[in-house]
């Protein structure tokens, strides 16, 4: 067996659809093709719209269409105490800050600033700064809400030189025709949110952390999230994780040319089998070149 090690993480926030069964497939065969091991990871964490009857989804579907994956499946909701711990290994490195502006507000000061970059991949670019001390203490007393973002501005002088070096190798294709060595650029993000009060951490945070714990080698996941490697390679070198490689894979779309979405109950993979549809029909209708 070669070290050859990818996964597929879906969240039990709804039912599979068929964007879904193809980037699971797609895994799958990648792994098959060359003796490597197929992971499955439940991304849990948003506990407000996870829900049971999903994940146990999660796992019918799969089998349904035939994969097999290595037992037990990591579930983030159980490893909130790892991801408070590698929050507190970028603290240490003073390359976060607690953010305590609303979302309106966020907005309000990005329309202030005209000379701001445009949007990033998860919205307007927000560059901050922490508090003094004396406010954050005022704020804190208060009990008011806040989310640790990532300094950009702290994380580049954190690592000098080697953040204008930070790379990833690009397998796949990325969404305007990235492919091989790809200069990651996390300051798309702005400073982006990697942890909040209420949840202690986000899917960038726990997404790295769990690639490296599970000693994922290839990331392969849709175009939509490529945009992810850039931020997610900043944080493997601050948390000093292994770098993978990234395959992303075109996103499957309706014969309207619409990504397909959890909010269309119509090509869920559960409708799919009510409606007779065979696995195979399903496996044979992509074209995994």
């Amino acid at each position: 067996m070669i070290n050859f090690v990818t996964r597929f993480a879906p969240s039990p926030t709804g039912y599979l659809h068929l964007g879904h069964a193809f980037s699971a497939l797609t895994a799958y065969h990648a792994a098959r093709a060359v003796g490597g091991r197929f992971l499955l990871r439940i991304e849990d964490i948003d506990e407000g719209r996870c829900r049971p009857e999903f994940e146990d989804a999660i796992y019918e579907d799969l089998e349904w269409l035939g994969l097999q994956w290595e037992t037990p499946t990591r579930l983030q909701s159980t490893h909130f105490n790892d991801y408070a711990a590698a929050l507190e290994q970028l603290r240490e490195k003073n390359v976060v800050y607690r953010c305590f502006k609303t979302r309106k507000e966020t907005a309000d000061e990005i329309a202030r600033a005209p000379h701001l970059p445009p949007d990033g991949p998860e919205g307007p670019q927000y560059f901050g700064a922490p508090l003094t001390p004396m406010e954050e203490r005022s704020r804190l007393t208060r009990g008011d809400a806040y989310a640790w973002r990532l300094s950009i501005a702290a994380a580049r002088d954190f690592l000098g030189p080697a953040f204008e070096r930070l790379s990833f190798i690009e397998e796949g294709l990325g969404p305007n025709g990235e492919i091989g060595f790809v200069k990651a650029k996390p300051e798309i993000f702005g400073d982006p949110v990697i942890a909040r009060k209420d949840l202690g951490t986000s899917y960038h945070l726990a997404s790295v952390f769990d690639d490296a714990v599970q000693g994922i080698t290839h990331v392969i996941r849709g175009q939509d999230l490529f945009y992810a490697a850039h931020l997610h390679r900043l944080l493997q070198t601050l948390l000093d994780l292994p770098e993978p490689i990234y395959r992303h894979h075109r996103l499957m779309k309706d014969k309207n040319g619409r990504r397909f979405s959890k909010r269309d109950q119509s090509i869920t993979l559960r409708a799919q089998r009510e409606a007779g549809v065979k696995p195979s029909d399903i496996r044979h209708s992509f074209d995994f070149r």
